[in-house]
């Protein structure tokens, strides 16, 4: 396809993203139109002339309602679920400099199954039949996270007949009540932040709370007084691994209360999955490389006791309840010829050991 003219509408560049697998599909001023396709950023086509202000914002107006039209204009910024005829995705679009820049997520429609990503069932099924307790997925942008989290709550959906409440910002995927009754409630939309919507929560009578992000003190607070009180709660962080996360969640409180909530972690924590995608070496798409920590009495300790740094140890003796290392899961890929040497080492924590297993 050469000598391109802009699209006139937002809809046909997410129709192509959609048609070729992409996850994102980006419209920025003064760059040709770009899509993320496996992990890798590239431009739609070679020769596209810059979008230019004129052009994004047409492209903007082409798909924004009045109501985040107006809060693009007054907050310079907007995010939210859009839909049209052929799927759902997370739009975001931002003023800069020299125009507006939009950058849209592919939300698949198809809650993909836990067998299906490839998660250890035998190991995350008695996770998910807790009747209260805390279970954490994290990773990086764009690992995974939201697709993991869906599918766990739509295993509890079949497999528990319960009120599952979900707090997202903004919703991705629909659930069907199927065993369980299901509540979807979009922060900005119908709440002003995770915090408001989470004390809210409590008084709906819920059995599973699905927090989108726990990014504040007032968030992780109350998440884990939500599992204290009868609540399984599932959460997500942006942190790299399971002693990161924990981390991540003990210093957002002030010093004289760790003591206090380390404790509470240590009780109500039931498991934390850690994940990234990694290319493929054939070139199909990626892979999920995924650490599982399951709260045993030693991580229990470690925790209690402030030694997070002990946990990779304690992991490593801990593979019968299914925990695994990133660096193990890596390992593994590896052995089994699915990503190459350099994203492995690339990829893993402790580059130092890697390169002795690549010697040995």
């Amino acid at each position: 396809m050469s000598g391109h003219q802009v699209l006139d509408h937002v809809d046909q560049y997410l129709q192509l993203g959609r048609d070729y697998e992409c996850s994102d599909v980006h419209l920025p001023t003064s760059f040709p139109p770009a899509w993320r396709r496996f992990g890798q950023l590239a431009p739609i086509w070679d020769d596209h002339p810059l979008l230019s202000p004129q052009d994004t914002d047409r492209l903007a107006r082409s798909f924004l309602g009045p109501a985040e039209w107006n809060r693009l204009q007054e907050k310079g910024d907007v995010d939210f679920a859009y839909a049209n005829l052929h799927g759902r995705y997370r739009a975001s679009v931002v003023k800069q400099r020299l125009g507006y820049d939009m950058a849209f997520r592919v939300i698949n429609t198809r809650i993909r199954t836990m067998a299906e990503i490839g998660l250890p069932l035998d190991h995350i099924i008695p996770l998910t039949r807790y009747q209260n307790g805390l279970i954490l997925v994290t990773g990086s942008v764009g690992s995974g996270k939201s697709t993991t989290l869906a599918s766990l709550v739509d295993f509890i959906n079949t497999d528990r007949q319960d009120h599952i409440l979900t707090l997202e910002d903004p919703i991705e995927y629909v659930f069907e009540s199927k065993g369980c009754h299901v509540n979807q409630r979009e922060v900005h939309a119908h709440t002003d932040s995770f915090a408001k919507a989470l004390r809210g929560a409590l008084r709906e009578d819920p059995d599973v709370i699905m927090v989108g992000e726990m990014r504040d003190l007032e968030t992780i607070q109350l998440a884990l007084t939500a599992a204290e009180t009868g609540h399984l709660v599932l959460g997500t962080l942006h942190t790299g691994n399971a002693p990161r996360t924990l981390d991540r969640v003990l210093d957002v409180f002030p010093t004289d209360q760790r003591a206090q909530i380390r404790v509470m972690v240590s009780e109500s924590l039931r498991g934390i999955l850690s994940q990234q995608l990694v290319p493929r070496m054939d070139g199909s798409g990626r892979c999920l490389a995924l650490e599982l920590l399951v709260n045993t009495p030693a991580v229990s300790f470690c925790i209690r006791e402030g030694k997070t740094f002990m946990l990779p140890g304690v992991m490593q003796t801990g593979k019968n309840v299914g925990m695994i290392t990133m660096d193990e899961s890596l390992r593994q890929l590896y052995i089994r010829g699915v990503i190459t040497r350099d994203e492995t080492l690339f990829r893993a924590e402790d580059k130092h050991q890697m390169r002795d297993f690549f010697k040995s």
